[in-house]
């Protein structure tokens, strides 16, 4: 360094500290410094836009995350109270059936005992379930099985706590059967299908039509007499043939009824559980 540079450096250090001596002991320096602020400003904001740019990029970094734990919990939450209301959906409509369930069993004069559906039968040609009531429940063969409207089936297998339900659609199934309107009778036969009766040998002249509720007369000795058992859907006279085509869809919901009636009648022919495991 020359020495006028030298120079020139110890000027600015001498008249810097003069200056910081006048203004802590002075006044009359203060309009000056404040007025600089003005010329200052632009820099020291320049300064510190980095920080700030730094302090925008870890803010919205932390924000970002936080928005994706706040949004995972709230998925999580609306799948739980989804899952909530799914239930209370399905317990409304099984407390709806147990009312509907109720309303029958008051109708029905014999004695009754509230069993629910445990498991169906996997073979399309087969309409069995099976019930959670057996034989140390008082349950035996041949019990007439209803749902909340209608007759349903009857026991064919019983086992100490549990029964199999043979239902009127099954193909090996029939009952006798009356029109209610008139008192017709005929025998109605389950085709397999859940959601239709066929009445056989009916002759054309007889006086059944369509909208008809047919229930059971109580003339096979197995049902009691008067559940509903369906209504008539068709009635076709075929030319040359001295039967009509009748058939009818069950009144009981055969394919989701989950709460049942085991019917107690008075006159049904039991078979005691004990007997049933001798083979009686």
């Amino acid at each position: 360094m020359s020495p006028f540079q030298r120079q020139r450096v110890l000027l600015i250090v001498v008249v810097a500290l003069a200056l910081m001596w006048l203004d802590s002991h002075k006044s009359w320096l203060q309009p000056v410094r404040y007025f600089t602020g003005y010329l200052l400003a632009p820099a020291q904001q320049t300064a510190l836009i980095p920080g700030a740019i730094g302090d925008w990029f870890s803010e919205s970094s932390t924000t970002r995350h936080q928005l994706l734990a706040e949004n995972k919990q709230l998925s999580a939450r609306n799948l739980v109270l989804e899952l909530r209301a799914q239930r209370l959906a399905s317990l409304e409509a099984e407390n709806i059936e147990l009312r509907e369930l109720l309303s029958a069993s008051e109708q029905v004069d014999d004695r009754v005992l509230v069993t629910s559906v445990i498991a169906v039968d996997p073979d399309p040609f087969s309409q069995q379930i099976l019930i959670n009531k057996g034989g140390e429940d008082g349950v035996f063969i041949g019990q007439p099985v209803l749902d909340a409207y209608g007759l349903l089936g009857q026991v064919i297998d019983v086992m100490p706590y549990s029964a199999r339900v043979l239902m009127i659609a099954d193909s090996n199934h029939a009952i006798p059967v009356q029109v209610n309107r008139n008192g017709v009778r005929a025998i109605a036969v389950g085709t397999g299908s859940l959601d239709e009766l066929e009445l056989i040998y009916v002759p054309n002249t007889a006086d059944i039509i369509k909208g008809d509720l047919l229930v059971s007369s109580g003339l096979g000795g197995r049902y009691p007499r008067g559940y509903p058992v369906g209504i008539v859907t068709k009635v076709e006279n075929v030319p040359g043939k001295s039967f009509a085509v009748v058939t009818a869809e069950p009144s009981a919901h055969l394919d989701r009824s989950r709460h049942l009636l085991l019917v107690f009648s008075q006159g049904a022919a039991k078979v005691p559980p004990a007997d049933i495991w001798k083979g009686q």
